[in-house]
């Protein structure tokens, strides 16, 4: 009897969807899909793996939610917070406190990462300019070092990795902050979560980032930018908001970046790697998200994934 041959690096990627790819960006809000519709859909589109979304859209019992997941077939692999910890240490107390009960879910329902997006510098429901797009010296010494001592209490009180999401109007976006934040942390604790889409509609290259930072990569999120929408989006300073209305964010394979290529980059680095499919939608038709969940479930199986 012959041996089975040895599995391909992609069997390591474990696909999952994501609350924001149902149009889902706040705890509450009518426009939004109820979680439930959600989980029934997500589960119908043929992924296994979710992540928890804002905290408190779906909930917030580990038992009830628990229930909700495993008779769909689901198993989260992620929560997410939001930090601003370049403000300081002023700021410490009410991250914890907002981080803690996240935390504590995504520990309670066995999933190991913590996904942290810095805080935007436009305001996400109004689109308003709220800080410097530009940190000083002074932010990025504090905002490295608190997400160093995040990361390391995160680890010590709750045994979760965080990964830190490069994100359009935040601080850590193109590949200029986003390699002078990795340079300037501790790669023992401080791991990235590259997020596809927004990394290129900040101009970043994510096979490039793969290949040059890969033992800094953690965790995927797989998403494609309109190239045409982008460069209308960009010449206008069209804020994030605004730009994701206006379909700045499409469905594989008819954006960039190619996901081809940087699933197979992603699949010679030797670590195990959730790639959760994020399709910006806000406000977006109820009817709309599953299709499209659908067909890019299919467009990754073609990948290898």
């Amino acid at each position: 009897m012959s041996a089975s041959p040895p599995p391909s690096p992609a069997s390591r990627i474990r696909v999952g969807s994501a609350p924001d790819s149902w149009g889902v960006w706040f705890a509450d809000d009518p426009a939004q899909v109820p979680w439930r519709r959600f989980l029934d859909e997500v589960a119908d589109a043929g992924y296994a793996w979710i992540e928890l979304g804002p905290y408190g859209y779906l909930p917030t019992d580990p038992a009830r939610l628990r229930a909700e997941t495993e008779r769909r077939g689901l198993t989260v692999s992620a929560g997410t917070v939001f930090t601003a910890l370049h403000r300081g240490p002023a700021v410490w107390d009410a991250t914890w406190e907002h981080v803690g009960r996240v935390a504590e879910l995504t520990r309670a329902m066995g999933a190991r990462h913590l996904v942290v997006i810095p805080s935007f510098w436009r305001d996400d429901r109004t689109a308003e300019v709220i800080e410097d797009p530009e940190l000083t010296a002074d932010q990025w010494r504090a905002l490295t070092s608190g997400m160093e001592r995040l990361a390391r209490e995160v680890r010590e009180t709750y045994g979760l990795g965080i990964v830190v999401h490069p994100h359009a109007d935040t601080h850590i976006d193109g590949e200029a902050h986003v390699e002078r934040f990795l340079d300037a942390t501790d790669p023992e604790l401080v791991s990235l979560c590259l997020d596809t889409g927004h990394y290129a509609y900040c101009g970043g290259d994510s096979v490039k980032l793969i290949e040059t930072y890969g033992e800094r990569i953690g965790y995927l999120h797989l998403k494609q930018v309109d190239p045409g929408v982008l460069a209308d989006v960009l010449a206008e300073g069209t804020p994030f908001g605004p730009a994701v209305r206006r379909g700045v964010m499409c469905e594989p394979p008819r954006g960039v970046p190619a996901l081809e290529p940087v699933l197979a980059a992603a699949a010679k680095l030797d670590a195990e790697l959730f790639a959760i499919v994020e399709q910006d939608m806000y406000p977006c038709p109820p009817d709309r998200p599953l299709p499209i969940a659908r067909r890019t479930r299919r467009f990754l199986r073609g990948c290898g994934v």
